[in-house]
């Protein structure tokens, strides 16, 4: 998933370097979309872990 959201971050920059707003735009909040998914996915797997390892002590 980080690199779906590195792959829109630079199309993002290379489009907003040669002045395509309308795509640089797109890919900017595709890739900020992706990588808030993949942080709440984050959360949630430290926490369903650290729920397994105290019921195992």
């Amino acid at each position: 998933m980080i690199n779906w959201v590195l792959t829109f971050l630079v199309i993002a920059l290379i489009s907003g370097l040669l002045g395509f707003t309308g795509i640089a735009g797109a890919a900017t909040e595709i890739a900020k979309i992706i990588f808030l998914i993949f942080i709440v996915l984050l959360v949630i797997s430290i926490i369903s872990n650290r729920f397994r390892n105290t019921k195992r002590r």
